[in-house]
Protein backbone atom coordinates (compact mmCIF):
# COMPACT_ATOMS: atom_id res chain seq x y z
CA UNK A 1 0.00 0.00 0.00
CA UNK A 2 1.31 3.71 -0.94
CA UNK A 3 2.43 5.41 1.99
CA UNK A 4 0.71 8.73 0.58
CA UNK A 5 -2.30 9.03 2.84
CA UNK A 6 -5.49 8.10 0.34
CA UNK A 7 -9.03 8.67 1.21
CA UNK A 8 -12.61 8.23 0.33
CA UNK A 9 -16.18 9.41 0.51
CA UNK A 10 -18.30 6.82 -0.45
CA UNK A 11 -22.34 8.04 -0.96
CA UNK A 12 -24.74 5.93 -2.39
CA UNK A 13 -26.85 8.01 -4.60
CA UNK A 14 -30.54 6.90 -3.04
CA UNK A 15 -31.37 10.62 -2.25
CA UNK A 16 -29.88 13.88 -0.62
CA UNK A 17 -26.51 13.94 0.91
CA UNK A 18 -28.10 14.22 4.84
CA UNK A 19 -25.44 16.29 6.79
CA UNK A 20 -24.06 13.02 9.25
CA UNK A 21 -22.79 12.27 5.25
CA UNK A 22 -21.20 15.76 4.56
CA UNK A 23 -19.35 15.74 8.06
CA UNK A 24 -18.37 12.48 7.37
CA UNK A 25 -17.33 13.76 3.85
CA UNK A 26 -15.75 16.75 5.65
CA UNK A 27 -13.64 14.85 8.12
CA UNK A 28 -12.20 12.69 5.47
CA UNK A 29 -11.37 16.11 3.94
CA UNK A 30 -9.82 17.77 6.69
CA UNK A 31 -7.69 14.61 6.96
CA UNK A 32 -6.55 14.19 4.01
CA UNK A 33 -5.55 17.93 3.66
CA UNK A 34 -3.64 17.89 6.88
CA UNK A 35 -1.26 15.04 5.45
CA UNK A 36 -0.83 16.63 2.12
CA UNK A 37 -3.17 13.19 0.65
CA UNK A 38 -5.79 12.83 -1.77
CA UNK A 39 -9.47 13.05 -0.86
CA UNK A 40 -11.66 10.61 -3.19
CA UNK A 41 -15.23 10.34 -3.84
CA UNK A 42 -16.60 6.88 -5.16
CA UNK A 43 -20.51 6.92 -5.62
CA UNK A 44 -21.14 3.45 -4.21
CA UNK A 45 -24.54 2.41 -6.28
CA UNK A 46 -24.38 -1.26 -6.33
CA UNK A 47 -28.10 -1.53 -4.82
CA UNK A 48 -29.91 -0.04 -8.47
CA UNK A 49 -32.85 -0.81 -7.11
CA UNK A 50 -32.66 2.37 -4.74
CA UNK A 51 -30.79 4.69 -7.07
CA UNK A 52 -32.50 8.11 -7.27
CA UNK A 53 -31.98 10.35 -10.68
CA UNK A 54 -29.99 13.49 -10.28
CA UNK A 55 -28.67 11.86 -6.54
CA UNK A 56 -25.19 12.00 -7.81
CA UNK A 57 -25.14 15.28 -8.84
CA UNK A 58 -26.60 16.44 -5.87
CA UNK A 59 -23.68 14.93 -4.07
CA UNK A 60 -20.96 16.47 -6.31
CA UNK A 61 -22.83 20.02 -5.76
CA UNK A 62 -23.14 19.96 -2.02
CA UNK A 63 -19.29 19.06 -1.61
CA UNK A 64 -18.45 22.10 -4.56
CA UNK A 65 -20.53 24.33 -2.19
CA UNK A 66 -19.13 23.05 0.88
CA UNK A 67 -15.53 24.15 -0.58
CA UNK A 68 -14.69 20.16 -0.36
CA UNK A 69 -13.86 19.14 -4.06
CA UNK A 70 -12.76 15.99 -4.34
CA UNK A 71 -9.26 14.92 -5.65
CA UNK A 72 -10.28 11.47 -7.84
CA UNK A 73 -13.96 10.64 -8.81
CA UNK A 74 -16.30 10.67 -11.53
CA UNK A 75 -15.04 12.53 -14.74
CA UNK A 76 -11.88 13.50 -12.90
CA UNK A 77 -8.35 12.58 -12.52
CA UNK A 78 -9.94 8.87 -12.89
CA UNK A 79 -6.72 7.34 -11.72
CA UNK A 80 -7.88 3.77 -10.09
CA UNK A 81 -11.77 4.59 -12.40
CA UNK A 82 -14.42 4.06 -12.70
CA UNK A 83 -15.64 5.63 -9.66
CA UNK A 84 -19.13 4.38 -10.17
CA UNK A 85 -19.43 0.78 -8.48
CA UNK A 86 -21.87 0.25 -10.94
CA UNK A 87 -19.17 0.62 -13.97
CA UNK A 88 -16.81 -2.14 -11.84
CA UNK A 89 -19.46 -5.00 -11.15
CA UNK A 90 -17.44 -7.13 -14.05
CA UNK A 91 -14.45 -6.69 -11.05
CA UNK A 92 -16.32 -8.31 -7.98
CA UNK A 93 -16.49 -11.75 -9.52
CA UNK A 94 -13.13 -12.56 -9.94
CA UNK A 95 -12.77 -11.44 -6.11
CA UNK A 96 -15.57 -13.24 -5.17
CA UNK A 97 -14.35 -16.62 -6.84
CA UNK A 98 -10.91 -16.34 -5.31
CA UNK A 99 -12.62 -16.74 -1.75
CA UNK A 100 -13.90 -19.68 -2.90
CA UNK A 101 -10.85 -21.29 -4.10
CA UNK A 102 -9.29 -20.14 -0.69
CA UNK A 103 -11.96 -21.61 1.01
CA UNK A 104 -12.70 -17.79 2.66
CA UNK A 105 -16.32 -18.07 0.75
CA UNK A 106 -18.86 -20.75 -0.51
CA UNK A 107 -21.90 -20.98 -2.21
CA UNK A 108 -25.17 -20.67 -0.91
CA UNK A 109 -28.57 -22.07 -2.55
CA UNK A 110 -31.12 -21.29 0.19
CA UNK A 111 -34.80 -20.23 -1.29
CA UNK A 112 -35.78 -17.15 0.51
CA UNK A 113 -38.69 -18.93 2.29
CA UNK A 114 -36.48 -21.83 3.54
CA UNK A 115 -34.75 -18.63 5.65
CA UNK A 116 -37.64 -17.36 6.60
CA UNK A 117 -39.15 -20.76 7.80
CA UNK A 118 -35.73 -21.01 9.69
CA UNK A 119 -36.46 -17.76 11.21
CA UNK A 120 -39.39 -18.14 12.42
CA UNK A 121 -38.63 -21.72 13.98
CA UNK A 122 -36.10 -20.44 16.12
CA UNK A 123 -38.40 -17.54 17.06
CA UNK A 124 -40.38 -19.83 18.34
CA UNK A 125 -37.85 -21.19 20.33
CA UNK A 126 -36.99 -18.19 21.73
CA UNK A 127 -33.55 -18.54 19.76
CA UNK A 128 -31.79 -15.88 17.40
CA UNK A 129 -31.27 -17.14 13.56
CA UNK A 130 -28.10 -16.92 12.52
CA UNK A 131 -26.37 -18.47 9.31
CA UNK A 132 -22.96 -19.40 10.43
CA UNK A 133 -21.19 -22.55 11.64
CA UNK A 134 -23.25 -23.26 14.24
CA UNK A 135 -26.17 -24.64 11.23
CA UNK A 136 -24.02 -23.85 7.91
CA UNK A 137 -23.62 -27.50 7.90
CA UNK A 138 -27.53 -28.52 8.08
CA UNK A 139 -28.30 -25.74 5.03
CA UNK A 140 -28.57 -25.86 1.54
CA UNK A 141 -24.81 -24.91 0.51
CA UNK A 142 -21.49 -26.26 -1.26
CA UNK A 143 -20.50 -27.10 2.48
CA UNK A 144 -23.21 -29.49 2.90
CA UNK A 145 -23.53 -30.47 -0.57
CA UNK A 146 -20.58 -32.64 -2.66
CA UNK A 147 -18.61 -31.04 -5.52
CA UNK A 148 -20.77 -32.59 -8.08
CA UNK A 149 -23.79 -31.36 -6.35
CA UNK A 150 -22.63 -28.26 -6.18
CA UNK A 151 -21.28 -27.68 -9.67
CA UNK A 152 -24.96 -29.83 -11.28
CA UNK A 153 -26.71 -26.78 -9.30
CA UNK A 154 -24.22 -23.91 -10.67
CA UNK A 155 -24.85 -25.18 -14.23
CA UNK A 156 -28.86 -25.65 -13.77
CA UNK A 157 -28.54 -22.27 -13.27
CA UNK A 158 -29.83 -22.21 -9.24
CA UNK A 159 -29.95 -19.10 -8.12
CA UNK A 160 -27.53 -18.62 -5.42
CA UNK A 161 -25.49 -16.26 -3.12
CA UNK A 162 -21.92 -16.42 -2.35
CA UNK A 163 -21.20 -16.33 1.75
CA UNK A 164 -18.11 -15.21 3.80
CA UNK A 165 -16.95 -18.55 5.81
CA UNK A 166 -16.54 -16.76 8.98
CA UNK A 167 -14.47 -19.10 11.33
CA UNK A 168 -15.25 -20.57 14.84
CA UNK A 169 -13.75 -20.03 18.45
CA UNK A 170 -11.65 -17.71 17.10
CA UNK A 171 -10.83 -14.29 18.83
CA UNK A 172 -10.78 -10.80 17.10
CA UNK A 173 -8.31 -8.55 17.88
CA UNK A 174 -9.36 -4.85 16.08
CA UNK A 175 -8.28 -1.58 16.29
CA UNK A 176 -10.08 2.10 15.84
CA UNK A 177 -8.24 5.60 15.55
CA UNK A 178 -11.50 6.36 17.72
CA UNK A 179 -12.06 3.68 19.54
CA UNK A 180 -9.28 2.44 20.50
CA UNK A 181 -8.98 -1.81 20.74
CA UNK A 182 -11.84 -3.72 19.60
CA UNK A 183 -12.10 -7.64 20.42
CA UNK A 184 -14.50 -9.70 18.99
CA UNK A 185 -15.26 -13.18 19.60
CA UNK A 186 -15.95 -14.91 15.45
CA UNK A 187 -19.07 -17.16 17.27
CA UNK A 188 -21.44 -14.91 17.33
CA UNK A 189 -20.33 -13.65 13.64
CA UNK A 190 -22.71 -14.70 10.99
CA UNK A 191 -21.61 -15.87 7.34
CA UNK A 192 -22.33 -12.41 5.29
CA UNK A 193 -23.75 -12.32 1.76
CA UNK A 194 -20.73 -11.17 -0.45
CA UNK A 195 -21.95 -11.81 -3.96
CA UNK A 196 -25.49 -12.20 -5.45
CA UNK A 197 -26.45 -14.75 -8.04
CA UNK A 198 -28.03 -11.20 -10.46
CA UNK A 199 -24.26 -10.61 -10.87
CA UNK A 200 -23.78 -8.04 -8.05
CA UNK A 201 -21.40 -7.79 -4.92
CA UNK A 202 -22.53 -6.62 -1.82
CA UNK A 203 -21.56 -3.96 0.11
CA UNK A 204 -18.75 -5.66 1.96
CA UNK A 205 -17.15 -7.02 -0.95
CA UNK A 206 -17.63 -4.30 -3.12
CA UNK A 207 -16.28 -2.01 -0.48
CA UNK A 208 -12.92 -4.01 0.32
CA UNK A 209 -11.77 -4.61 -3.17
CA UNK A 210 -12.41 -1.12 -4.09
CA UNK A 211 -11.16 0.34 -1.02
CA UNK A 212 -8.16 -1.74 -1.97
CA UNK A 213 -7.64 -1.12 -5.52
CA UNK A 214 -7.91 2.69 -5.18
CA UNK A 215 -4.81 2.08 -2.67
CA UNK A 216 -6.99 3.91 0.18
CA UNK A 217 -4.97 4.31 3.59
CA UNK A 218 -7.40 5.36 5.74
CA UNK A 219 -11.18 4.26 6.25
CA UNK A 220 -12.92 7.29 7.83
CA UNK A 221 -16.81 6.77 8.37
CA UNK A 222 -19.74 6.87 10.35
CA UNK A 223 -20.42 4.85 13.49
CA UNK A 224 -22.98 2.53 11.60
CA UNK A 225 -20.53 0.26 10.10
CA UNK A 226 -18.50 -0.53 13.36
CA UNK A 227 -20.91 -4.02 13.44
CA UNK A 228 -19.07 -4.49 9.50
CA UNK A 229 -15.43 -3.78 10.47
CA UNK A 230 -15.06 -7.75 11.37
CA UNK A 231 -15.88 -9.08 8.90
CA UNK A 232 -13.78 -6.12 6.60
CA UNK A 233 -10.70 -7.21 8.68
CA UNK A 234 -11.16 -10.86 8.14
CA UNK A 235 -11.64 -10.28 4.07
CA UNK A 236 -7.83 -8.08 4.14
CA UNK A 237 -6.81 -11.06 6.13
CA UNK A 238 -8.73 -13.38 3.52
CA UNK A 239 -6.88 -11.75 0.52
CA UNK A 240 -3.83 -11.79 2.09
CA UNK A 241 -4.12 -7.93 1.81
CA UNK A 242 -2.60 -4.89 4.03
CA UNK A 243 -5.72 -3.45 6.00
CA UNK A 244 -6.20 0.35 6.03
CA UNK A 245 -6.52 2.22 9.43
CA UNK A 246 -10.22 2.82 10.28
CA UNK A 247 -11.93 5.08 11.89
CA UNK A 248 -15.48 5.14 12.96
CA UNK A 249 -17.20 8.54 13.61
CA UNK A 250 -19.60 9.24 16.44
CA UNK A 251 -23.51 9.50 15.41
CA UNK A 252 -25.29 13.24 15.24
CA UNK A 253 -28.08 13.18 17.54
CA UNK A 254 -30.96 14.82 17.74
CA UNK A 255 -31.66 18.51 19.73
CA UNK A 256 -32.75 16.59 22.82
CA UNK A 257 -29.62 14.81 22.83
CA UNK A 258 -31.90 11.05 22.06
CA UNK A 259 -31.48 9.27 18.69
CA UNK A 260 -29.49 9.90 15.60
CA UNK A 261 -31.08 13.21 13.56
CA UNK A 262 -33.72 12.70 10.68
CA UNK A 263 -35.24 14.63 8.39
CA UNK A 264 -38.67 14.75 10.17
CA UNK A 265 -36.86 16.54 13.41
CA UNK A 266 -35.22 19.22 10.88
CA UNK A 267 -39.26 19.27 9.56
CA UNK A 268 -40.85 19.32 13.18
CA UNK A 269 -37.73 21.76 14.75
CA UNK A 270 -38.00 24.29 11.17
CA UNK A 271 -34.06 23.70 10.26
CA UNK A 272 -32.47 21.81 7.13
CA UNK A 273 -31.03 18.71 7.79
CA UNK A 274 -29.77 19.17 3.69
CA UNK A 275 -27.02 20.89 2.40
CA UNK A 276 -28.84 22.44 -0.99
CA UNK A 277 -32.42 21.91 -1.06
CA UNK A 278 -33.47 18.94 -2.84
CA UNK A 279 -36.56 17.95 -4.78
CA UNK A 280 -38.02 14.60 -5.30
CA UNK A 281 -38.44 13.17 -8.46
CA UNK A 282 -40.72 10.77 -7.61
CA UNK A 283 -42.91 12.64 -4.72
CA UNK A 284 -42.00 16.06 -6.09
CA UNK A 285 -41.62 16.88 -3.04
CA UNK A 286 -39.01 20.21 -1.85
CA UNK A 287 -36.75 19.57 1.64
CA UNK A 288 -34.70 22.88 2.52
CA UNK A 289 -30.94 23.29 2.04
CA UNK A 290 -28.58 25.69 4.41
CA UNK A 291 -27.05 27.10 1.23
CA UNK A 292 -31.44 28.51 0.56
CA UNK A 293 -32.11 28.98 4.19
CA UNK A 294 -29.19 31.93 3.63
CA UNK A 295 -26.13 29.78 5.52
CA UNK A 296 -23.15 30.51 4.29
CA UNK A 297 -20.83 27.75 3.52
CA UNK A 298 -18.01 28.40 5.87
CA UNK A 299 -20.86 28.87 8.59
CA UNK A 300 -21.98 25.02 7.99
CA UNK A 301 -18.12 23.78 7.80
CA UNK A 302 -17.59 25.14 10.65
CA UNK A 303 -20.23 24.12 12.84
CA UNK A 304 -20.44 20.22 11.14
CA UNK A 305 -16.96 20.10 12.27
CA UNK A 306 -17.60 20.49 15.96
CA UNK A 307 -20.09 17.92 15.83
CA UNK A 308 -17.69 15.33 17.13
CA UNK A 309 -14.30 16.84 17.43
CA UNK A 310 -13.12 20.04 19.07
CA UNK A 311 -9.67 21.53 18.93
CA UNK A 312 -8.97 21.16 22.76
CA UNK A 313 -8.93 24.86 22.97
CA UNK A 314 -11.80 27.70 23.48
CA UNK A 315 -11.57 28.85 19.78
CA UNK A 316 -14.79 28.40 17.55
CA UNK A 317 -14.81 30.09 14.48
CA UNK A 318 -12.21 28.28 12.17
CA UNK A 319 -11.61 28.99 8.46
CA UNK A 320 -11.32 25.97 6.30
CA UNK A 321 -7.47 26.39 6.30
CA UNK A 322 -7.32 26.97 10.11
CA UNK A 323 -9.57 23.66 10.24
CA UNK A 324 -7.09 21.72 8.26
CA UNK A 325 -4.52 22.65 10.35
CA UNK A 326 -6.24 21.52 13.79
CA UNK A 327 -7.76 18.88 12.92
CA UNK A 328 -6.93 15.87 14.36
CA UNK A 329 -8.50 12.31 14.03
CA UNK A 330 -7.28 11.48 17.91
CA UNK A 331 -9.96 14.53 19.34
CA UNK A 332 -13.18 12.90 17.32
CA UNK A 333 -15.24 12.07 20.81
CA UNK A 334 -16.44 8.08 21.09
CA UNK A 335 -20.01 9.35 21.88
CA UNK A 336 -22.64 11.10 19.86
CA UNK A 337 -22.65 14.26 18.98
CA UNK A 338 -25.89 16.84 20.12
CA UNK A 339 -27.09 18.29 16.94
CA UNK A 340 -27.85 22.43 18.24
CA UNK A 341 -30.03 24.35 15.86
CA UNK A 342 -29.29 27.98 17.56
CA UNK A 343 -25.44 26.80 17.18
CA UNK A 344 -25.87 26.75 13.88
CA UNK A 345 -27.80 30.35 13.53
CA UNK A 346 -24.71 31.76 15.92
CA UNK A 347 -22.39 30.34 13.81
CA UNK A 348 -23.80 31.92 10.82
CA UNK A 349 -24.16 35.28 12.47
CA UNK A 350 -20.52 35.51 13.14
CA UNK A 351 -19.33 34.71 9.25
CA UNK A 352 -22.04 37.41 8.66
CA UNK A 353 -19.95 39.78 10.31
CA UNK A 354 -16.84 38.99 8.30
CA UNK A 355 -19.01 39.56 5.13
CA UNK A 356 -18.10 42.57 3.02
CA UNK A 357 -20.58 44.92 2.99
CA UNK A 358 -20.48 45.09 -1.02
CA UNK A 359 -21.03 41.70 -1.28
CA UNK A 360 -24.12 41.19 1.12
CA UNK A 361 -25.57 44.26 -0.89
CA UNK A 362 -25.34 42.47 -3.72
CA UNK A 363 -27.04 39.16 -2.02
CA UNK A 364 -29.45 41.65 -0.18
CA UNK A 365 -30.47 43.37 -3.74
CA UNK A 366 -30.86 40.31 -5.65
CA UNK A 367 -33.68 39.15 -3.38
CA UNK A 368 -35.85 42.66 -3.29
CA UNK A 369 -36.96 44.32 -6.52
CA UNK A 370 -37.76 47.23 -4.33
CA UNK A 371 -34.29 47.70 -4.13
CA UNK A 372 -33.65 47.44 -8.44
CA UNK A 373 -32.83 50.86 -8.88
CA UNK A 374 -30.85 51.78 -5.86
CA UNK A 375 -27.17 52.38 -5.91
CA UNK A 376 -25.22 49.64 -4.86
CA UNK A 377 -22.89 51.84 -2.59
CA UNK A 378 -25.60 53.14 -0.49
CA UNK A 379 -27.49 49.45 0.15
CA UNK A 380 -23.57 48.80 0.80
CA UNK A 381 -23.70 51.43 3.47
CA UNK A 382 -27.04 50.45 4.52
CA UNK A 383 -25.90 46.44 5.43
CA UNK A 384 -23.01 47.78 7.34
CA UNK A 385 -25.47 49.69 9.73
CA UNK A 386 -27.88 46.67 10.12
CA UNK A 387 -25.63 43.49 9.85
CA UNK A 388 -24.58 43.21 13.25
CA UNK A 389 -28.22 42.47 13.81
CA UNK A 390 -29.43 39.87 11.24
CA UNK A 391 -28.55 36.00 11.23
CA UNK A 392 -28.85 35.96 7.40
CA UNK A 393 -29.30 37.92 4.34
CA UNK A 394 -33.38 37.39 4.65
CA UNK A 395 -33.20 39.53 7.95
CA UNK A 396 -31.94 42.47 6.20
CA UNK A 397 -35.33 43.95 4.76
CA UNK A 398 -36.89 43.86 8.54
CA UNK A 399 -34.15 45.62 10.10
CA UNK A 400 -33.62 48.38 6.90
CA UNK A 401 -36.70 48.77 4.39
CA UNK A 402 -36.91 52.67 6.71
CA UNK A 403 -33.99 53.12 4.65
CA UNK A 404 -35.65 52.77 1.53
CA UNK A 405 -39.05 54.02 1.81
CA UNK A 406 -40.73 55.87 4.06
CA UNK A 407 -43.15 54.83 6.97
CA UNK A 408 -46.67 54.14 5.51
CA UNK A 409 -47.83 54.12 9.44
CA UNK A 410 -46.56 53.76 12.84
CA UNK A 411 -46.31 51.04 15.15
CA UNK A 412 -49.43 51.95 17.75
CA UNK A 413 -47.49 50.97 20.93
CA UNK A 414 -44.39 53.13 20.07
CA UNK A 415 -46.75 55.87 19.49
CA UNK A 416 -48.47 56.01 22.90
CA UNK A 417 -45.19 55.88 23.90
CA UNK A 418 -43.38 58.80 22.28
CA UNK A 419 -46.04 60.97 21.07
CA UNK A 420 -47.59 63.04 24.11
CA UNK A 421 -48.84 66.76 24.82
CA UNK A 422 -45.96 69.18 23.75
CA UNK A 423 -44.69 66.84 20.98
CA UNK A 424 -46.18 68.44 17.85
CA UNK A 425 -44.64 71.71 18.99
CA UNK A 426 -41.08 69.95 19.60
CA UNK A 427 -41.08 68.25 16.06
CA UNK A 428 -41.65 71.81 14.77
CA UNK A 429 -39.24 73.17 16.48
CA UNK A 430 -36.46 70.42 15.84
CA UNK A 431 -37.94 70.51 11.74
CA UNK A 432 -36.35 74.66 12.34
CA UNK A 433 -33.09 73.09 13.71
CA UNK A 434 -32.82 70.94 11.46
CA UNK A 435 -33.58 73.19 8.21
CA UNK A 436 -30.93 75.05 9.21
CA UNK A 437 -28.15 72.83 9.43
CA UNK A 438 -25.77 73.26 6.68
CA UNK A 439 -23.19 70.16 7.20
CA UNK A 440 -25.58 67.53 7.20
CA UNK A 441 -23.13 64.94 8.39
CA UNK A 442 -23.58 62.00 11.67
CA UNK A 443 -21.21 63.86 13.39
CA UNK A 444 -22.67 67.46 13.41
CA UNK A 445 -26.26 66.35 13.58
CA UNK A 446 -25.38 64.63 16.63
CA UNK A 447 -23.45 67.80 18.15
CA UNK A 448 -26.59 70.30 16.98
CA UNK A 449 -29.25 68.39 18.31
CA UNK A 450 -28.26 66.70 21.51
CA UNK A 451 -26.65 70.57 22.17
CA UNK A 452 -29.94 71.73 21.53
CA UNK A 453 -31.73 69.85 23.63
CA UNK A 454 -29.41 70.09 26.30
CA UNK A 455 -29.44 74.19 26.29
CA UNK A 456 -33.56 73.95 26.39
CA UNK A 457 -32.99 71.32 28.85
CA UNK A 458 -36.20 69.25 27.10
CA UNK A 459 -34.96 65.84 27.77
CA UNK A 460 -33.48 63.70 24.97
CA UNK A 461 -36.35 60.83 24.90
CA UNK A 462 -39.11 63.96 24.53
CA UNK A 463 -37.33 64.08 21.10
CA UNK A 464 -35.34 61.22 20.55
CA UNK A 465 -38.00 58.89 20.52
CA UNK A 466 -41.03 60.86 18.46
CA UNK A 467 -37.51 61.51 15.90
CA UNK A 468 -37.15 57.91 15.53
CA UNK A 469 -40.23 57.47 15.33
CA UNK A 470 -41.20 59.12 12.58
CA UNK A 471 -38.10 58.26 10.45
CA UNK A 472 -38.72 54.55 11.35
CA UNK A 473 -42.13 53.84 12.18
CA UNK A 474 -40.77 52.48 15.40
CA UNK A 475 -38.61 52.28 18.27
CA UNK A 476 -36.11 50.35 16.92
CA UNK A 477 -33.04 50.47 14.15
CA UNK A 478 -29.72 51.72 14.24
CA UNK A 479 -28.50 54.84 15.53
CA UNK A 480 -30.88 57.95 14.70
CA UNK A 481 -27.95 60.41 13.19
CA UNK A 482 -26.63 57.59 11.02
CA UNK A 483 -30.08 57.04 9.33
CA UNK A 484 -30.80 60.50 8.85
CA UNK A 485 -27.52 61.28 6.98
CA UNK A 486 -28.31 58.10 5.10
CA UNK A 487 -32.00 59.22 3.99
CA UNK A 488 -31.04 62.69 3.76
CA UNK A 489 -31.93 66.22 4.78
CA UNK A 490 -35.37 66.59 2.72
CA UNK A 491 -36.37 63.14 3.34
CA UNK A 492 -35.83 63.81 7.01
CA UNK A 493 -37.85 67.03 7.38
CA UNK A 494 -40.34 64.92 5.49
CA UNK A 495 -40.80 62.05 7.38
CA UNK A 496 -40.86 64.10 10.55
CA UNK A 497 -43.75 66.43 8.79
CA UNK A 498 -45.52 63.30 7.74
CA UNK A 499 -45.79 62.11 11.46
CA UNK A 500 -46.82 65.18 12.76
CA UNK A 501 -49.66 65.34 10.96
CA UNK A 502 -50.82 61.70 11.41
CA UNK A 503 -50.44 61.70 14.86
Amino acid sequence: MTNNVRVRFAPSPTGPLHIGGVRTALFNYLFAKKHNGTFILRIEDTDQNRFVEGAEQYIIDALNWCGMPYDEGPNKNEKFGPYRQSERKDLYKKYADELIASGNAYYAFDTAESLDFHRKDHEAKGKTFIYNWHNRLKLNNSLSLSAEETQAKLEAGEAYVIRFKSPQDETLHLNDIIRGAITIDTNILDDKVLFKSDGMPTYHLANIVDDHLMEITHVIRGEEWLPSLALHYQLYNAFGWETPEFAHLPLILKPTGKGKLSKRDGDKLGFPVFPLEWTDPKTNETSRGYKEDGYFPEAMVNFLAFLGWNPGTEQELFSMEALIQAFDLKRVNKGGARFDPDKTKWFNHQYMQEQHDEQLAELFKDKHIELADIDINYIAMVVGLIKERATFVSDFWDLSHFFFVAPQSYDEKASKKAFKEGTKALMTELVSLINNIEDFTVENLQTTIKDWITSNEIGFGKVMMPLRLALVGALHGPEVFDIMYMIGKAETLKRIESMTETL
